[in-house]
């Protein structure tokens, strides 16, 4: 018995460091989707179980994001795959995919000028719909993440959700969402450039000259995609929804406030509200006075912060058994 001991003791640490509820059977599968353009691919992982269970799907924040939440110019950071592998811990299956023209979605929209959020959200909604038709899943819980928060909410009633949940989505138009977040890094004379470029897509008007460093934004090839993203209204796509819905923000977000999470409850009242104090954009917890913000972008071995979790899993249990309004 004495030998025992130690093992025991590891193993409690491992099992209560790591999960949430019940230690579940993971099953992970790949899974596509037939579009008119080609094919979307994705990860389903859920609990081994003959049981419907709740399906989150996960759709990614801006820009060359993959599935996993993983983006070339902004580092590794695996955020999207660790948020599935703890929702399938705790009995909640989730389906992640690449967007058409990302990773190995990239056939499905080899042109960057033919993207835009309608397309986005018309792949969600099928998403969606195919989730909805799977006997193995009872409710469908949309889960966004920043610029996945716009979608999720546009996609929302279209594709029968039974929730939402918005984690780091603006309130605001994202035109003006850019405008604050690049006028702590780009110098004055740069910074007027690009409110111009703003004001131009805004009004719908592709800009022909764009000055070098500003390409890697503003390039023509991403044009059509800005204006048709600047011409949506988050908070007024959030109030269209009338299923359940969760508000999550990080208390040391550097991209989106606290008053954009606080302007969305604000306008549907609701909706739960969840700060977690210390999270970051990409969901771990983080200084407020850390030296360099944006490290733990390019740290994947980070757990997320536990109370994401906490309040997501609770959140997702208590929805009620039956469809809602946008259910089936």
């Amino acid at each position: 018995m004495p030998r025992l001991r130690p093992l025991l003791a590891l193993l409690f640490l491992i099992f209560t460091g790591t999960a949430l509820a019940d230690p579940w059977t993971i099953l992970q599968r790949p899974i596509e989707l037939e579009t008119a353009t080609g094919t979307l691919h994705g990860t389903l992982l859920r609990p081994k179980t003959d049981a419907p269970v709740p399906v989150a799907l996960l759709l990614a924040g801006s820009g060359p994001t993959d599935r996993n939440g993983n983006n070339p110019m902004g580092g590794r950071n695996d955020s999207l795959k660790k948020l599935a592998e703890l929702l399938a811990r705790n009995g909640i299956a989730s389906v992640r995919y690449d967007k058409r023209g990302i990773a190995a979605s990239q056939a499905a929209g080899p042109d960057e000028r033919q993207l835009s959020v309608d397309l986005y959200v018309a792949d969600a909604v099928a998403w969606g719909h195919k989730l909805k038709a799977d006997p193995r899943f009872s409710r469908l819980v949309l889960i966004g993440h920043s610029e996945g928060a716009l979608i999720a909410s546009l996609a929302a009633p279209g594709a029968g959700a039974d929730a939402l949940v918005s984690i780091a989505g603006s309130a605001r138009p994202i035109d003006q969402l850019l405008r604050e977040q690049l006028q702590q890094r780009l110098p004055p004379p740069l910074m007027a450039r690009s409110d111009e470029i703003l004001a131009s897509l805004k009004a719908g008007h592709q800009v022909l000259r764009v000055p070098k460093p500003l390409l890697v934004l503003y390039r023509p090839s991403v044009q059509p995609y800005l204006i048709s993203l600047f011409a949506k209204d988050p908070a007024a796509a959030f109030t269209a929804v009338r299923a359940p819905a969760l508000i999550v923000q990080g208390s040391h977000d550097i991209q989106v406030s606290l008053d954009d999470a606080r302007a969305l409850q604000a306008i549907r009242p609701d909706a739960e509200l969840a700060i977690i104090p210390g999270m970051n954009h990409i969901l771990r917890i983080t200084p407020a006075d850390a030296p360099d913000p944006l490290a733990t972008y390019n740290s994947p071995g980070l757990p997320l912060a536990r109370e994401l979790g906490e309040r997501l899993v609770a959140f997702i249990e208590r929805l009620p058994s039956s469809a809602g309004e946008n259910g089936r």
